[in-house]
């Protein structure tokens, strides 16, 4: 599946204003003017233990010290997280500071100073409804490290058009490009900021966008927003309802929320006291909502989402943006799950990402991280083109705790029992002889279905604190047409935990960049085996590896995994789907959704057929890992690019790996908690959190 490539923030403070767009806010009040926090960069290899901080191309080790680097790293996370957590209460609170302005719309930046990730791409935030601006107030802390971040404000009063609203946002676009022509300039538009952004899109085809649309206003047409207007225009004067009665619409239901953290193990008193803290915060700033969207304001923006509407809606065909569109569930404004299933087939370039317990202001929303969306759809990227290692940014302690525990289930019924072999030879239990530093290449057996990747990648991230990025099938990242297949969203967690697509361009830039690399030679041939074929290896005959490790001087550690016989049974495989003419037909359409992997290879492992076997289900045992004795390719580079001697090695490599399962198998007959039925028992008499043994050495 998954471990770091590099990431670094230069060592420069910046201004405000980075740079003169036209025109800026003036002075902002500094209570919400948040300055950025010093960062720290991960290492290339090590996960959070290790902080590397790189300028310049000179790398600088940080090592982790009692109430140093990995404090500071985890007080950030907690800081960021709980700001995060309360959007809304934020929003209200700095907009009583916007809400006083006048004049034209205008750019701010929400930070102060900070460090920044080289060659940050300009993100440009486009708001809805309110037109505040400070939609992304949740996001800035994270946004400004990998972004150089701008926000429009539009005031209260202003009465721009929308035709003018793209002309400011074209210009500054224009004016920017010509900066850096080579860098990427996103496109954040929320609700009627989504036509907008649409707009732009369409007006300057030769300019590199990438736009991320949240619940777009292209879908006014058909909302019942428009009913609105001639009803607000028949109201007295006396009646100002505004944005209150549309937050009503767009509130959760608090009982749900409640139940939702009693579920997921939150003590529900401190629930209930966020709750009420919530709720008071909204009452308290009843006055503050009814002066961002006064009557008339309201009426104004109304009939501009239905211009805005028609003219983003005319002009989607001139569109060749990249695209993102995030679309609520509970929109009660605008149907923006339709919406965002036609763009998606409207536009050429376009991924959908649903959410569908939330509501129109998704990005106030505590449940929503934009920048782990854009880490799991791969839309960060510093260039044309995104690149798998130099733009990959390792996910944060929270990132993979919430990963780590959305396969908890798989974790605690496999108990996995993990050996790894010391430089001497000396076989122990736990990961200890797995090497700390990169470039390391792991190369074992890819068990049914891949079930050994959870508890193997997780594991060596909470033991060892290295991150291991896994070189993945391309049906994980993208398809040829959408069919049966799972959609690529089903995928985004091993994204943002750093799985990168088979290519020997990826392989050489991990190696290159002292990543500890996860590779299968097998693939989808001993994943999706036939009956019988348990723990054997299906390998291409030639090396594929050897040398490119041996450039880099990489350890290679073969690896072997058994556990999946008592997991389940193949009891119907490939051989008895094809014989069947529906089935045939369904692998058929299968594999041509995929992309297409080792098309020119022969043999088993050429056989890549897209198909799902027949298991039958068994009472759990248990899964073992057994890391064999580095293998040090250092200073070999000269030697093994001689196809012989790399032909060896790659013998010898795949000799271990089958030595390693062959171990395990025998070994663990004598474990005599094997069955999950006496490790219940073992846990019920030891507690649930206690260690479960094994057998011995």
């Amino acid at each position: 599946m998954v471990a770091a490539g590099t990431f670094f923030l230069p060592g420069v403070s910046s201004p405000l204003f980075r740079r003169e767009p036209p025109p800026f806010l003036g002075k902002l009040n500094p209570a919400w003017t948040q300055s950025m926090s010093t960062r720290f960069a991960m290492s290339v290899d090590r996960f959070p233990a290790t902080l590397v901080a790189a300028e310049k191309g000179n790398t600088v080790d940080v090592k982790r010290e009692k109430g140093g680097a990995a404090e500071i790293e985890k007080s950030w996370e907690e800081k960021e997280e709980k700001q995060r957590r309360s959007g809304w209460k934020e929003y209200l609170e700095q907009a009583k500071d916007l809400i006083i302005g006048d004049g034209g719309p205008r750019w701010f930046s929400p930070l102060e100073c900070g460090w920044r990730l080289d060659n940050s791409p300009l993100m440009l935030f486009l708001p809805g409804i309110d037109g505040l601006g400070l939609g992304l107030i949740s996001h800035h802390q994270k946004l400004g490290r990998i972004f150089d971040l701008w926000c429009l404000h539009i005031p209260v009063a202003d009465r721009t058009s929308f035709t003018d609203l793209v002309k400011l946002v074209e210009k500054t676009v224009r004016s920017e490009y010509q900066r850096s022509p080579n860098r990427p300039i996103y496109l954040v538009g929320e609700s009627l900021g989504g036509c907008l952004a649409l707009a732009v899109a369409a007006r300057n085809r030769d300019i590199d966008l990438v736009l991320i649309l949240a619940n777009p206003a292209s879908s006014f047409s058909r909302s019942q927003l428009q009913l609105v207007t001639p009803l607000l225009e028949a109201l007295p004067d006396s009646f100002s309802p505004a944005l209150p009665d549309i937050l009503r619409l767009t509130a959760g239901d608090p009982l749900r929320m409640v139940l939702d953290n009693f579920v997921n193990g939150l003590p529900l008193q401190n629930t209930a006291r966020e709750l009420i803290e919530d709720f008071t915060t909204l009452a308290s700033s009843l006055p503050v909502l009814t002066d961002i969207l006064p009557i008339e304001t309201l009426l104004w923006k109304l009939k501009m989402f239905k211009s805005a509407s028609d003219y983003a809606n005319s002009r989607l065909y001139a569109i060749k943006a990249q695209t993102l569109i995030l679309c609520s569930g509970n929109d009660q404004l605008l149907p923006s799950q339709q919406e965002g299933e036609k763009l998606c087939k409207l536009l050429p370039n376009c991924q959908l990402r649903k959410f569908d317990d939330s509501g129109h202001f998704l990005l106030l929303e505590g449940s929503i991280d934009l920048v782990t969306i854009l880490k799991g759809t791969s839309y960060y990227r510093r260039r044309k083109y995104h690149d798998y290692v130099s733009d990959f940014i390792p996910p944060t302690p929270y990132e993979a705790k919430e990963v780590i525990e959305s396969n908890s289930l798989i974790t605690a019924v496999t108990s996995a029992v993990m050996l790894s072999t010391l430089e001497d030879g000396t076989i122990v239990k736990g990961l200890a002889g797995i090497p700390s530093e990169g470039p390391v290449l792991y190369v074992g057996y890819h068990m049914l279905l891949g079930l050994e990747l959870v508890p193997l990648v997780s594991r060596i991230l909470m033991e060892r604190d290295i991150l291991v990025r896994g070189i993945a099938h391309p049906m994980i990242f993208r398809k040829q047409k959408n069919g049966r297949l799972p959609e690529i969203s089903s995928y985004d967690t091993f994204r943002v935990m750093g799985a990168v697509p088979v290519a020997p361009s990826n392989l050489f830039k991990l190696l290159s960049s002292k990543s500890h690399v996860l590779l299968y030679p097998g693939g989808m041939r001993e994943a999706l085996h036939r009956k019988g074929e348990e723990y054997k290896l299906f390998w291409p005959e030639q090396s594929e590896f050897v040398r490119m490790a041996a450039r880099f001087g990489a350890k290679i550690v073969p690896f072997g995994a058994v556990g999946e016989d008592d997991l389940g049974e193949v009891v119907i495989d490939y051989d008895d789907l094809v014989k069947i003419p529906y089935f045939k037909s369904e692998i058929e359409n299968l594999t041509n959704e995929a992309m297409p992997l080792r098309a020119g290879a022969s043999g088993e492992v050429a056989n890549q057929q897209v198909h799902m076997p027949g298991i039958l289900p068994k009472i759990p045992g248990r899964f073992y890992y057994y890391f064999g004795k580095p293998i040090e390719t250092k200073g070999r580079n000269q030697e093994l690019k001689d196809r012989e001697k790399s032909q060896e090695l790659y013998l010898e490599v795949k000799s271990e790996v089958e030595r390693c399962i062959a171990y395990l198998k025998e070994k663990r007959e004598s474990d005599p908690y094997r069955s999950i039925l006496s490790r219940l028992l073992y846990q019920a008499t030891h507690g649930f959190t206690s260690d479960i043994p094994s057998f011995e050495i």
